[in-house]
């Protein structure tokens, strides 16, 4: 795919979408922290579900860790992985208050060492809540980014390596969400939606469906 390709297809999403952010709800970057760490094997959906009763009790590292990892469980069993998750969750808070002074670092060092957090949370809160030029590439970007001919690679980094050479500059804090979004509703896994896709033109996917 050539460069005035990709300038088209960000030009299309952003008109589409002047402003796209995460599903998950959130009004803290630690809220944020928790809901992604959360999000792993789970919808968005079950995610915000179990997070409007968490973090109702609990919404700072220091509410959290003394809220203890039982009752944190009790908040979340509907997602799945809960036990490992709530056992990283507080492991998290209590570095953050011990070491960060209860704030969460802006940092990808700092962020990749805390429990359950990889490159793939660091990214979303480095994006999302500090507004770094970061993607962070999960299933639906993976997908997109290989199907269209965007972005493709044999795996996540080799795709968010290729992203980060090719995606326009005025379009990079944005990306992350805008293909997501695409991969969630349109750029679908079983039967892409090729002909309500705005970028159905540009996309170099060979086996277009009717849909």
């Amino acid at each position: 795919m050539n460069k005035e390709k990709r300038i088209e297809i960000f030009k299309r999403l952003q008109a589409n979408n002047p402003n796209p952010t995460t599903e998950l709800n959130f009004n803290t970057p630690f809220e944020l922290l928790i809901a992604v760490l959360l999000s792993a094997q789970a919808t968005d959906i079950s995610v915000n579900k179990a997070t409007k009763e968490l973090f109702a009790v609990a919404n700072t590292p220091d509410t959290m860790f003394a809220l203890g990892a039982d009752k944190v469980k009790e908040k979340i069993k509907t997602i799945g992985l809960f036990n490992t998750k709530a056992e990283n969750i507080i492991k998290t808070c209590k570095i953050l208050v011990e070491e960060y002074g209860s704030q969460i670092p802006e940092n990808r060092e700092a962020l990749e060492s805390l429990p359950g957090v990889g490159r793939k949370t660091a990214n979303v809160v480095l994006n999302t809540a500090f507004k770094w030029p970061t993607i962070a590439v999960d299933t639906h970007i993976f997908r997109v980014a290989n199907r269209t001919k965007l972005a493709p690679g044999k795996d996540v980094v080799a795709v968010e390596e290729k992203l980060l050479k090719v995606v326009p500059k005025e379009y990079m804090l944005d990306c992350h969400h805008w293909l997501i979004l695409h991969g969630r509703y349109t750029c679908v896994a079983r039967k892409p939606r090729c002909m309500s896709c705005i970028i159905e033109d540009l996309c170099e996917f060979k086996e277009k469906t009717s849909l």
